[in-house]
């Protein structure tokens, strides 16, 4: 049986609302504020609110325009698939974006778009392993943990656009 993390959590204020930051002793997960992938800590997590000051300081960076990779140390859980998906979305440049069916292929698995979407859809750590830079083919933006809104700022941030949320 496996045994029920015991995990440290912190809130970093951010443009988009208040972030969750929690893991071990390397950050395994984000929650946005809003959305359909928000979670909030299990009453068995201790707030630390000394706590991964180096991702807090890298995202008010990525906030304020002046980061365009992270350089954190992650605790990336998942299936293999999940992994290899997640790399690549590492892989995608600040201020590009990929579609589906190109990290697919990337990953060499052309036709396990659904399967990359579905792993896309459950990144633990968004924002750093950038999955708001995914979308659709026909280049509309798709489902996002934290809201389409929040995704589109996040581009426009990456795109230098006047940012509005």
């Amino acid at each position: 049986m496996k045994r029920k993390q015991m995990l440290r959590y912190t809130y970093l204020q951010s443009p988009i609302g208040p972030l969750l930051l929690a893991g071990e002793t390397r950050l395994s997960r984000i929650s946005f504020p809003e959305g359909s992938k928000v979670f909030a800590p299990d009453p068995q997590w201790v707030r630390d609110d000394d706590a991964f000051k180096d991702v807090q300081q890298q995202l008010l960076e990525y906030f304020a325009g002046e980061r365009r990779e992270f350089t954190v140390e992650l605790d990336v859980q998942g299936t293999s698939f999940q992994k290899r998906v997640l790399e690549a979305l590492r892989g995608i440049p600040y201020g590009e974006t990929r579609s589906y069916k190109q990290v697919a292929e990337r990953i060499g698995t052309p036709l396990a778009v659904r399967a990359v979407g579905a792993a896309n859809g459950s990144n633990p750590i968004p924002l750093i392993i950038p999955c708001h830079r995914v979308i659709g083919s026909n280049g509309k933006l798709t489902g996002f943990g934290g809201g389409l809104p929040v995704k589109k700022y996040l581009l426009d941030l990456e795109q230098g656009r006047r940012l509005l949320l």
